[in-house]
């Protein structure tokens, strides 16, 4: 069974804010890598985006896993403009399914939806 490299992300992505952020990607897939790396380098950003998005949570008191995922969804949104943006959404809710509860999976979609309409239209 392949591991996506999204999950992979959002692991290390979950370790590395339970770690102050600090991570090393040596032992992740090329894309997962660059994931990571790119979440950690915009998450002030990032945070700011989804704090405005989010209606009743800061980012600071979510989940650490929907918070993971969330980033990394803006993240795709944002610089990796070759995905589409209904790709980027439907991939963070099934992360978010995967990971967390069901619930998430419906606050990360209106989240990352909002979102989605701000970055890409």
């Amino acid at each position: 069974m392949t591991v996506e490299p999204r999950d992979l992300a959002v692991q290390a992505l979950y370790e590395a804010d339970q770690r102050d952020l600090c991570n090393r990607n040596d032992d992740l897939p090329p894309k997962a890598a660059r994931l990571v790396a790119g979440v950690l380098e915009h998450v002030r950003e990032l945070d700011d985006e989804i704090d405005n998005a989010s209606e009743h949570w800061r980012v600071q008191r979510m989940p650490v896993v929907d918070r993971a995922i969330l980033r990394l969804g803006l993240y795709e949104l944002r610089y990796e403009t070759d995905t589409p943006a209904a790709v980027v959404v439907a991939e963070a809710v099934r992360l978010a399914k995967t990971f967390s509860t069901e619930r998430s999976g419906a606050f990360v979609n209106g989240v990352l939806a909002t979102l989605a309409e701000q970055e890409r239209g």
